[in-house]
């Protein structure tokens, strides 16, 4: 597996690099925005927020608009607002410096896998990994309120104007559509979403966060303290 390391603190990057290569991860290492925009396609970006030349969200929001590939934010900043613009911006996942070799290899790994699964199902044409439909197969589209989800092409709207979502704020919405008015527990949506709910609280939160955002109006979800989330209908 090839990883793209987006770090300017040469004392973090050399020894994260020889870590990861004993597990199998070779990682090309540059120092700056412009550098990470010009690298050559790799499996996986794992960026750096705290940038000498670009703002790491701004890196984050070009690479996913220009190319296809999964990111992991690497972030001193503790605010919200930051981590919330890199997930609506399309990064997969986020790690607060400092963090362990391990935890990071973990989330490279769970992330890798959830991007593969992605791929697949964009092929296949399946609303979800997993579940192919046939070229034929008349759109699946679920309704709450105002909202609607084409689940065969992934497409959201709410009162007939487009919403553009990252993959993971999609799943998200899917899973709590499927059920409007019930509550999914946190712990099934990280499952089902990023694969494990160990660690990803606050990743499922600023997801959540950001979903609210784009929908318009933080009365579509209705958080459940400490069991889960709602989708709360609106007409």
């Amino acid at each position: 597996m090839q990883v793209l390391l987006v770090e300017d603190d040469d004392s973090i990057a050399v020894p994260l690099v020889e870590g990861l290569a004993r597990f199998g991860i070779v990682a090309r290492h540059v120092t700056t925005g412009a550098g990470a925009l010009a690298a050559p396609p790799v499996d996986l970006v794992l960026l750096d927020l705290g940038l000498p030349d670009i703002d790491g969200v701004d890196v984050c929001w070009e690479l996913n608009r220009t190319r296809n590939v999964p990111i992991i934010m690497l972030t001193a900043r503790r605010g919200e607002a930051d981590l919330v613009r890199g997930l609506e911006g399309g990064a997969d996942d986020y790690l607060a410096k400092p963090f362990s070799l391990r935890e990071l290899v973990a989330r490279i790994r769970a992330v890798d896998r959830r991007s593969r699964a992605d791929a697949v199902a964009r092929l296949t044409g399946s609303a979800q990994p997993g579940s192919a439909q046939p070229e034929s197969a008349q759109p699946d589209i679920r309704t709450a309120g105002r909202l609607a989800i084409d689940r065969t092409t992934r497409e959201v709207s709410v009162g007939g104007v487009p919403v553009p979502l990252a993959p993971k704020e999609y799943d998200l919405l899917d899973m709590l559509a499927a059920r409007p008015g019930a509550v999914v527990l946190r712990q099934r949506l990280l499952e089902q979403v990023w694969a494990t709910a160990e660690g990803r609280g606050r990743t499922l939160d600023f997801h959540i966060a950001a979903l609210r955002r784009k929908l318009g109006d933080p009365a579509w979800i209705e958080t459940r303290r400490g069991v889960g989330f709602r989708l709360v209908p609106l007409p």
